[in-house]
């Protein structure tokens, strides 16, 4: 069966079902399989018919992105650094396996709010290999998805039809501006952290 195919079952599935629907494809999304910007148009299509359900769509995304993203990051803690340097081997690999031992949760937060095709499972993966706590990752995760699809939900709310129109026209600008009050936030926490180990003489 065509891939074209394969998404347009999957699509119609999940519109069929709701929120169910939508939960099962954020974790296939999040996990096995690659189906990028279909989570987002989900939201908007099932919004625009039931915009008293937004939140209840945007929570089922959010879970199911949560949810695929504990797989991965199990998939990594389980098989670690041999398993992650066998499968994916190269310098941009250990400069990435680097950044996730270095930075945590900013390494997992910064691609989960980019739009496709921006990389991000990989960075899930390396997570559960440089063994950022789970709560940690769970939280990061569930707030950064949870902004997205929540954001999706609004702008289908307030602009209907063109809320699509809208999202790839300034998708991407809003995306680097979070990205941006992330990283700033995630230094001035590590800049934090650092003056308080200082301070009370911890390392």
């Amino acid at each position: 069966m065509p891939v074209a195919r394969i998404v347009a079952w999957i699509q119609a599935f999940a519109l069929g079902i709701g929120g169910p629907g939508l939960f099962v494809v954020a974790f296939l999304d999040s996990s096995f399989l690659s189906l990028p910007e279909i989570n987002d148009l989900l939201v908007v299509m099932l919004v625009i018919e039931h915009k008293a359900r937004m939140p209840y769509y945007a929570l089922m995304a959010t879970l199911g992105s949560v949810t695929g993203c504990l797989v991965l990051y199990g998939l990594g803690r389980r098989g670690g650094e041999a398993l992650v340097r066998r499968r994916f081997g190269g310098p941009r690999m250990a400069r990435a396996l680097a950044v996730s031992k270095r930075y945590g949760v900013l390494a997992i937060a910064v691609p989960a709010v980019l739009p496709p095709p921006a990389p991000f499972k990989i960075f899930v993966l390396l997570a559960g290999v440089a063994a950022v706590p789970l709560w940690q990752f769970a939280t990061t995760i569930a707030l950064a998805r949870g902004f997205r699809y929540f954001a999706v939900g609004v702008l289908s709310v307030r602009y209907g039809d063109d809320a699509i129109a809208f999202i790839e026209a300034n998708g991407r600008a809003v995306a680097l501006v979070l990205v941006g009050l992330i990283v700033v936030g995630g230094l001035a926490w590590i800049l934090w952290r650092r003056r308080r180990g200082t301070a009370t003489g911890g390392p």
